[in-house]
């Protein structure tokens, strides 16, 4: 399927920049662009005539060939990137869009339509929406109804199918630009009258949140900035998929803390055979990084947050612990450690994922009570 998608991708490109520059352009134009034949050219445009995104200006008349023009020559695509990560029966969406104002409409309209989704939350211009598998109908139209909705998320053989209906300006970027984000495998779209239902395929990634504590002196380093470099190094590696990065603060009355003890957290998206290799880079790169020799790394997979663990982030803000719980509670739950000290509360920063900035910021806000998606 991405094959397809980079021929579409290349044919629309070409296709507007000839609309662009000569108010039109012709089969046998794009033929020789791309040393194609005119049959499979040809099979394009009709396509593409389908999916609205070409128009016929003038019709083929004796040895003179028919003229087409694109039918939009805005930008590409607002969307940069759409992505999929799976834990068990839940599935998380992540769609970053060019625009903050972009993000909020679908952020508000999402919501609003409820559908598939459990959860709804905006980071800048990075949506993430938490979904249950199956298919739950919505009606979407003019205000106060919703404009656009996912009404399915599946999961099969390694992929997610997201179905969304929709009108107006987020039918037009189902149908124009959604296919065109990184991340994206395909898309297919059909038209009920000025309704449009289409469906976004995307890779079923693994979750992979990294914890990093201690890497700093009191002179030397800082534990944020580390994780930023990590962040960026992984991201260049092929099947990875960048998130985000989170600090959040600890018990500010420890006594070894370098400063306001805080940790970080990086969010991943990876092709799930590449787990294991990518927490060996990691554990690689924060070893030759870190300014102290008590660093630590935290690595669980799954985005989904037991509530048991959730309260050893709780613990780690509020009292002193010990390597022993963090041990015990890594086996419990799935993650592995690295390192020195550090490891404490590098699995804190994994087991306080999900939540909000101000509440992983502040460590007199509970963090077990009140607070969705939790797993």
């Amino acid at each position: 399927m991405s094959r397809v998608l980079e021929r579409r991708k290349l044919y629309l490109r070409l296709m507007r920049q000839a609309t662009l520059e000569s108010g039109y352009f012709t089969v046998a134009d794009i033929a020789e662009a791309t040393e194609t034949p005119r049959s499979t050219v040809q099979d394009w445009v009709n396509r593409l005539i389908e999916e609205g995104c070409v128009l016929v200006t003038e019709e083929q008349r004796g040895r003179h060939a028919a003229r087409y023009a694109a039918s939009s020559v805005m930008p590409e695509s607002a969307c940069r990137r759409i992505f999929t990560t799976v834990d068990g029966g839940e599935v998380e969406i992540y769609h970053e869009c060019m625009s903050g104002g972009c993000a909020a409409f679908c952020e508000f309209h999402h919501a609003r339509a409820g559908g598939a989704l459990q959860s709804v939350r905006r980071d800048g211009t990075l949506l993430r929406e938490r979904a249950s598998l199956g298919r739950r109908e919505v009606a979407v139209g003019l205000d106060p109804a919703p404009a656009v909705g996912i009404v399915g998320v599946f999961h099969e053989d390694g992929y997610i199918r997201q179905q969304i209906r929709c009108i107006g300006g987020p039918a037009y970027s189902l149908t124009d630009m959604m296919s065109l984000a990184e991340g994206v495998c395909g898309v297919t779209v059909r038209r009920e009258g000025p309704v449009v239902e289409g469906e976004v395929v995307t890779r079923a990634l693994a979750y992979v949140a990294v914890g990093i504590d201690d890497t700093d002196t009191g002179t030397e380093g800082a534990t944020f900035a580390l994780a930023l470099a990590l962040l960026q190094h992984l991201a260049k590696l092929d099947g990875v998929m960048p998130i985000g990065h989170r600090v959040a603060m600890l018990n500010p009355r420890l006594e070894a803390r370098t400063a306001g003890n805080s940790c970080s957290c990086i969010e991943l998206a990876v092709e799930p055979d590449l787990v294991p290799r990518i927490e060996e880079a990691a554990v690689r790169f924060v070893a030759g990084e870190a300014a102290s020799p008590e660093w630590g790394i935290a690595v669980r997979q799954g985005f989904r947050v037991p509530g048991a663990l959730r309260a050893y982030g709780r613990s780690a803000r509020e009292a002193v612990i010990g390597r022993e719980d963090a041990e015990e509670a890594a086996e419990r739950f799935g993650a592995h450690l690295h390192g020195g000290r550090g490891v404490i509360g590098a699995l804190a920063a994994v087991a306080l994922i999900g939540l909000p900035h101000d509440v992983l910021l502040d460590p007199g806000r509970d963090v077990c009570t009140g607070w969705e998606p939790v797993g």
